[in-house]
């Protein structure tokens, strides 16, 4: 029998995120490109690991139609010149679609199965917008299997300030400003260039590229938030503003084995402790980070003050601030999204999960004092991921930086 491995984070990257659309930078690039382009780069940046030896591209999209379809983890490691050996597949868990392909991959690691492998996703939602095509069976409305607004996930996140009252716009409209200030600072202080590919754009004025996130506002005020219409209910709380935007871009992580990473002498940026999903209600997908951190902590015999470091996708602000009001976090904690979050960067859905990954990685080569941090993030239809990892720099004597 396989002995059970242990399974590092090596390294991730990510292209930087475009707007959505035909204004966005990345309407005449293909998704398979973004993806290939993200797997070039990481590729070139761990010249130690032999592409023989990669046994599994798993690569995630939401809409798996057109140039973002054709089991993309296959077509992927063959358009990144991978050996005809290597296999691959594709994935779908809507938002958490780079995170389930991180999860799928390291437990085959840990199983013993794997080696090394490569993990991302890559969302294109100007060309594919999500639920594009679909067609959902009519028993989930005529048997009431879930309510009307469960697939608009504005709506939904609408109704968490229904649920919970103490989560007023104004706290949501706070955080997302500090998001957009946290992304502003990062970007100053070199924290978000590090871990990005440069990837050849064109559009009319000619060829171009692109080196950094399309979305951040940096000149965002309270003022101008206070001020942004609710398209999702009349006189709502859910705006623009405090929402993640339709994005495009694309990830790709590589793991491997701990013998393996000793065997090729490559670096353990973080080790894997222990994840979980778990489902809720689809009218109120946001909270799914609550239960499914519950049970990854639960499994990993851990606590919430356990974390040092937390890595939330910012869906939605008011998604978020339930997350942070069940475990009793502040809002402007500083152990929560360092680097800013999705409200600024974007969430290109099924590729944001190693983002969430990258950003940690670099924050725990910061954070020597730090043993554990988690990533984790909302899902649509009602379903949240959570993942805990373990700081290999950590050092206990290390001095508190907060």
């Amino acid at each position: 029998m396989a002995a059970i491995s242990e399974v590092v984070f090596v390294d991730g990257v990510r292209t930087p995120f475009g707007r959505a659309g035909e204004k966005g930078m990345y309407w005449n690039t293909r998704a398979d490109d973004l993806v290939v382009k993200a797997m070039l780069g990481l590729l070139e940046r761990n010249p130690n690991v032999p592409h023989d030896r990669i046994d599994e591209v798993a690569i995630a999209a939401t809409t798996q139609q057109g140039d973002q379809g054709l089991t993309l983890g296959r077509t992927a490691a063959l358009l990144a010149g991978l050996p005809q050996s290597v296999p691959g597949f594709a994935i779908d868990r809507m938002c958490a679609g780079a995170m389930t392909s991180v999860t799928t991959t390291g437990s085959g690691i840990g199983f013993g199965a794997y080696d090394i492998v490569i993990a991302g996703g890559v969302e294109h939602m100007g060309r594919h917008p999500m639920g594009f095509g679909a067609d959902p069976n009519p028993r989930f409305l005529s048997e009431r299997l879930v309510g009307e607004e469960a697939l608009n996930m504005g709506s939904t996140a609408e109704r968490i300030h229904d649920r919970f009252p103490q989560l007023t716009k104004e706290r949501a409209d706070h955080y997302a400003l500090r998001s957009q200030q946290k992304v502003a600072a990062a970007y100053a202080a070199n924290k978000i260039q590090p871990d990005l590919i440069p990837v050849a754009i064109r559009s009319e004025s000619g060829w171009g590229l692109a080196t950094a996130d399309e979305a951040p506002r940096p000149e965002t005020t309270m003022e101008g938030l206070a001020n942004l219409r609710t398209p999702f209910r009349p006189h709502g709380r859910v705006t623009a503003g405090n929402s993640s935007g339709l994005n495009d871009g694309a990830t790709a992580a590589i793991l491997a084995s701990g013998s393996v990473v000793k065997e090729l002498g490559l670096t353990a940026k973080m080790r894997m402790v222990s994840f979980a999903f778990a489902g809720v209600a689809p009218e109120i997908m946001g909270i799914g980070p609550v239960p499914s951190t519950e049970k990854a902590l639960k499994k990993a015999g851990l606590s919430i003050t356990d974390i040092g470091l937390f890595e939330l996708n910012e869906a939605f602000a008011v998604q978020v601030l339930s997350f942070l009001d069940h475990f009793g976090i502040d809002d402007d904690d500083p152990r929560v999204n360092e680097y800013g979050g999705a409200i600024a960067l974007g969430h290109p859905l099924a590729s944001s999960g190693v983002r969430l990954m990258n950003q940690l990685a670099r924050q725990f080569s910061e954070h020597p004092e730090v043993q554990y941090g988690l990533t984790a993030m909302c899902v649509g239809l009602g379903q949240g991921g959570s993942v805990i990892w373990e700081n290999p720099n950590y050092d206990r004597k290390a001095k508190k930086s907060r």
